[in-house]
């Protein structure tokens, strides 16, 4: 049978899936009245060029980061913090990008608040923190979605699509990276600011796990249910006097999910590499993001022999934000896949209980590491 969100059908050819998926038609003039909250990768999103939105309102407390919302979107309201924000009643919708450690607290103010939420990733950093976002949540009945951008690259789109079309038989591994080397003048920039360590100097690699954990939950909807890590750390200063008690810079995960299958999560900031990049392999196909090792992009298929073409989905967002606005083009797939779960009223694909999905792992996998690789349960935060 056909799914009535994307058309795809059992059996469908991959190469027609290269070109698949709902293509963007404008049903409804209801705009989402946004606010944008953090200057950094908040002035990388496509709220004001969305036709089912406008930006209503920016904010942050650094008068640089706050021009560049301004002239980013256009909107000339500021305010320098959340708490203003929210107390504004044109406001309906709440796009965070503050610091990590800030998220669950300003989307549960932000929900309570009566406001849905758009918020980067991670979802949180404690198992705590994560009880408590799914409880506001249910309670208050607001919307909330993960920025995820690895959901959206457009390899992932088309690995979701051949699990729906049984492309890969059984998928029976997955492997996802995340590396992000931090040295010399970003290191300064990301680590430090006006002399000062931002939430990122020392910050755990698994606590940031979800551009590698989302090519397997954002893929099959499996969830993590074992994991046992290790990790790395170059024994410099930092190790010894960041916020986080962290020692490691580099961390490498095996997890087993709740239908027997495995996957290898990997969050490095120390190491000659760069970029998300993920590995499908079913008893019947794999699909191969391309690597600086010189993989090629490439799928191979028992059925289909091997092919090279690279997917497309431009077709699924509205024409004024079809260019790369960063993270490989997911950036505009995000801002349309939740102004439209607003105007459509209907839960984002990145809902709580996927962002979990994504996010809790790496919590218990930095465990593990901190215990010496010792296999750990992850608990479930989806709806029982």
């Amino acid at each position: 049978m056909k799914n009535q969100e994307t058309g795809i059908a059992p059996g469908m050819p991959i190469r027609e899936l290269l070109r698949a998926g709902k293509p963007w038609e404008q049903t409804t003039d209801r705009q989402v009245r946004m606010a944008v909250v953090g200057g950094g990768f908040g002035t990388g999103f496509h709220w004001h060029e969305h036709p089912n939105a406008r930006v209503v309102a920016v904010a942050d407390p650094r008068p640089d980061r706050l021009a560049s919302l301004v002239e980013r979107y256009g909107c000339t309201k500021t305010y320098d913090d959340l708490e203003k924000v929210l107390q504004d009643d044109e406001v309906e919708a709440v796009a965070i990008f503050s610091p990590a450690p800030d998220h669950a607290r300003h989307c549960v103010a932000a929900m309570e608040a009566g406001k849905d939420v758009f918020c980067a990733v991670p979802a949180c950093l404690t198992l705590d923190e994560a009880q408590m976002l799914v409880q506001v949540k249910e309670s208050t009945g607001r919307k909330y979605m993960m920025a995820e951008t690895s959901y959206y690259i457009w390899e992932t789109i088309l690995a979701r699509f051949m699990v729906q079309a049984g492309s890969f038989g059984e998928l029976v591994y997955t492997e996802g990276e995340y590396y992000h080397p931090l040295a010399g003048a970003e290191k300064q920039v990301l680590w430090f600011h006006e002399g000062k360590p931002t939430w990122r100097y020392g910050f755990p690699p698994m606590h940031y796990p979800t551009h590698s954990t989302a090519f397997l939950v954002g893929v099959t909807g499996e969830r993590i249910a074992r994991v046992a890590c290790l990790g790395w750390g170059p024994g410099d200063d930092w190790t010894s006097d960041n916020a986080y008690n962290n020692p490691f810079s580099n961390q490498v995960s095996l997890c087993l999910t709740d239908q027997g299958h495995l996957f290898r999560c990997n969050v490095c900031w120390q190491i000659k590499a760069f970029g998300e990049r993920a590995q499908w392999f079913g008893t019947e196909a794999a699909l191969y993001m391309a690597s600086g090792a010189g993989q090629p992009y490439l799928i191979t298929s028992e059925k289909e022999g091997d092919i090279t073409e690279r997917p497309d989905y431009w077709h699924m967002v509205p024409p004024g934000m079809r260019y790369d606005s960063g993270h490989a083009c997911s950036h505009p797939f995000l801002t349309h896949e939740f102004v439209m779960a607003i105007v459509e009223d209907r839960e984002p694909a990145i809902n709580i209980y996927e962002a979990l999905a994504m996010t809790v792992p790496g919590i218990v996998a930095h465990q593990s590491a901190l215990r010496g690789g010792e296999q750990l349960e992850v608990p479930d935060f989806s709806p029982k």
